[in-house]
């Protein structure tokens, strides 16, 4: 005979078996809240923001947005991690928070693998390599072999150490083999301004803050450090197909669940995201910010996150980036 404590332990796993598969077949029931841990305007509140209203339409509920900036999105992610795992609340996550700053010896009050269920890619950023017209370089074959010519002569701006146009930067001088100063600043912007001063030669910028100034001659596009070419500028080359082969960096943005969220409440969010990520009007309207509307499975976005995790944490090593 089996032992009654047997039989009854085995009738409890059938009771919260049974409930969290009725819990995740009745979600939801009320509205979703995906926590963004920067202020509103920036590039994760943008994605949080382009995908919620249709987001909100596919799931019956609305879908709020919860600004919780602090501590380069920590605070926000950190929330997360340490919510309830009922599918009510989300992060939309960046590469910078849970992939990069790891590495970076952040004293974080979380683990990007341990305590986040990956759902979804939401869009990609890549940048521009971006020159002062006084550059003698028309492409990213004439820029390297001009920095090989100079080395140490050439500067490259970013948005300050550790960040991804940082890392993008060290990522191409290490694949090309070359060697370009890097000038660190408080925000891509203000590098951007001193590359149109041609105080500095070299930015690998955001394409909104720099589109403007390469149609209008100010500056000049090189290439797009994706893996694609840009939607709308399909006359840019990437960097790997100028010279660079296998070269391929940028931000990302993702929807995020806590661990222990029902597999069955992520697959439908997945579903769901991917749904409007593949909406013609949501992927205009991240083109037009420079960003690329992509969704994908939870499995092939946890690989993805792995990978970016594995591949930043070399650049750093290699390049010994070090964040005061």
């Amino acid at each position: 005979m089996i032992p009654k404590i047997i039989l009854a332990s085995l009738a409890m796993s059938v009771v919260v078996c049974t409930a969290g598969v009725a819990q995740a077949q009745a979600w939801p029931t009320r509205p979703i809240r995906v926590v963004v841990g920067f202020a509103a305007g920036g590039g994760t509140d943008a994605v949080a923001r382009g995908v919620a209203p249709r987001l909100s339409e596919l799931l019956g509920q609305p879908v709020v947005i919860d600004n919780r900036p602090g501590a380069n999105g920590a605070l926000g992610a950190d929330l997360v991690a340490k919510a309830q795992p009922d599918g009510y609340t989300l992060h939309m996550g960046a590469a910078g928070t849970l992939v990069i700053a790891p590495h970076l010896g952040a004293n974080l009050p979380f683990d990007t693998f341990r305590d986040f269920a990956p759902v979804s890619l939401a869009a990609m950023s890549p940048f521009i390599v971006s020159l002062h017209p006084s550059v003698p370089a028309a492409s990213v074959r004439e820029l390297v072999a001009l920095a090989k010519a100079q080395p140490g002569r050439l500067t490259v701006g970013s948005s300050g150490n550790g960040g991804a146009p940082h890392l993008a930067a060290e990522l191409f001088k290490s694949m090309a083999g070359v060697d370009i100063v890097h000038v660190p600043y408080k925000g891509l912007a203000p590098a951007v301004s001193d590359l149109l001063g041609g105080q500095i030669q070299v930015v690998f910028a955001d394409v909104s803050l720099v589109r403007g100034h390469i149609a209008s001659g100010k500056l000049k596009g090189l290439a797009t450090t994706g893996s694609n070419r840009l939607a709308d500028q399909t006359d840019l080359p990437t960097v790997a197909e100028s010279g660079v082969p296998g070269y391929a960096a940028g931000t990302w943005y993702g929807l995020f669940a806590p661990a222990a969220t029902p597999p069955e409440i992520v697959a439908r969010l997945s579903e769901a995201a991917r749904k409007v990520l593949d909406d013609a009007e949501v992927r205009s309207g991240f083109a037009r910010l420079g960003l690329e509307a992509a969704g994908n499975t939870p499995q092939a976005f946890a690989a993805m996150v792995r990978a970016e995790s594995d591949k930043w944490g070399a650049v750093i090593s290699k390049a010994n980036v070090k964040v005061q």
